[in-house]
């Protein structure tokens, strides 16, 4: 089924689409791999499909330093192993490479992914050789993507994959997200191929952002979709140690305590067929890109292939706003919400469908605080146009669940980082635990 929004009633219009075939080479090498497929009567589908299982949003191009203050050395001729956490268990999987933010080609001279063992070593009985189309390299156009082969490769929700990129020429203008909250890591300028090395000891430097990396698929039977959440630091899982943003906080490195990953253990409980991937940039915007540094495109830009795009995807959470009504040049309440509003007919337009968040309290933070102390009154505003709106697939209250009852324009003291914006473990929990995952119930087969 496909959703539009009616500009009439203000409500989703359920239209027919057309049923969707996959090619039966897929279907053959998913029988042959033991991927199970769900009865073809059942579901309305024949065939297993691509569903992702782990992915980032690209946010810009210029790695000089991760969250945690530690700088990052991307130059030339060098291999970077990109640790990532999966949702979703497959036995095939392909691999992204993101070129999205470089106004430079880039070659991938080898790439190959494996299970990891511990920090930089992987566990060699499972590294697979990654191909391009048959190829062992390939060149990625600046602004483009390319996707892998499929891989026969085991893999299961929430252990480590190591996805290793040798660059042999420049590659100091990475695509990359500066929080992806896992450590990777990279050799130093002219080290050469390290991507089958099994120990990881040439592998010597270390971040904790995402280089080069952009999505994980999994071929999964039919009933399986994805769900994208699209946010902002919020959505990222970011904590930072400080007031003032950074550093970040290492107690939630390579941990999985976003409230994606609770979600998806939510899910995972009911049995419910849905993989929650995190597309969320650390101070990304919906209507302006490139707040800061770092920041990204907006929401608004982004959304095709950030969501859009995203192998079977079904859902969206959309948790962003608080940096429009706070970084400058600001939006108004109007303009933010018209912007919501071309987020939700734009994701139903491509049959997805839209699950809107109310925007968190920040008042006493630097962010809000500091740029905008006469925000929150805006902030409200905006609220209450989510929470009465019928555009929208469902509305999640992270304002609820999150703010002070005390001071309702303030996060609960015990569930927020010392930033005061930025929800700890025990706040993305809460925030994990307010979803109805009954609004999910896996694909329809876009």
């Amino acid at each position: 089924m496909k959703r539009t929004a009616d500009p009439r009633a203000g409500r989703p219009n359920l239209t027919t689409r057309a049923g969707i075939s996959l090619a039966t080479l897929i279907c053959a090498l998913a029988t042959a791999t033991g991927t199970g497929v769900a009865d073809p009567a059942a579901t309305g589908c024949a065939q297993p499909h691509w569903v992702g299982s782990w992915a980032m949003g690209p946010s810009d191009a210029s790695p000089v330093s991760d969250m945690s203050l530690t700088p990052i050395t991307s130059l030339f001729d060098q291999t970077y192993r990109i640790v990532v956490t999966p949702h979703l268990s497959g036995r095939t999987v392909r691999v992204h490479l993101t070129n999205k933010q470089s106004p430079l080609p880039v070659t991938f001279g080898a790439v190959t992914i494996a299970r990891q063992a511990q920090g930089a070593a992987i566990q060699p009985g499972t590294l697979r050789v990654v191909t391009f189309g048959g190829g062992r390299s390939t060149t990625v156009a600046p602004g483009a993507d390319v996707i892998s082969d499929p891989i026969q490769l085991s893999v299961n929700g929430f252990e480590p994959l190591a996805i290793s990129i040798y660059v042999p020429g420049q590659s100091a203008a990475a695509t990359e997200n500066i929080i992806s909250l896992s450590t990777s890591y990279y050799g130093p300028p002219g080290s050469g191929d390290r991507t089958a090395d099994p120990d990881g000891s040439a592998l010597s430097m270390h971040t904790t952002a995402a280089l080069w990396a952009g999505e994980v698929d999994v071929l999964a039977p039919p009933r399986y979709s994805s769900l994208v959440a699209m946010g902002d630091s919020i959505g990222t899982g970011y904590e930072g140690a400080t007031y003032y943003e950074g550093p970040q906080d290492p107690a939630v490195v390579d941990r999985n305590l976003r409230y994606t990953d609770f979600l998806q253990h939510r899910l995972d409980a009911a049995g419910i067929p849905v993989s929650v991937l995190n597309s969320s940039i650390w101070g990304n915007r919906v209507l302006q890109g490139e707040t800061a540094p770092q920041t990204g495109p907006s929401a608004l830009s982004r959304l095709r292939h950030d969501a859009i795009d995203v192998a079977g995807i079904r859902d969206v959470i959309f948790e962003m706003g608080t940096n429009d009504l706070a970084f400058p040049p600001t939006s108004t309440p109007d303009q933010l919400i018209a912007g919501y509003i071309d987020v939700i007919d734009r994701l139903h337009a491509a049959g997805i469908r839209v699950h809107l968040t109310t925007i968190p309290p920040s008042v006493h933070s630097w962010i809000a605080g500091g740029l905008a102390p006469r925000s929150d009154p805006l902030r409200q505003q905006v609220n209450q146009w989510i929470r009465t709106q019928r555009l929208s697939d469902s509305v999640i209250d992270f304002d609820a669940v999150l703010r002070d009852p005390a001071d309702p324009s303030a996060d609960r003291p015990d569930i927020v980082s010392p930033t005061l914006v930025h929800p700890n473990p025990k706040g993305h929990k809460m925030m994990a635990d307010v979803i109805d995952i009954g609004k999910f119930q896996g694909s329809q087969c876009r």
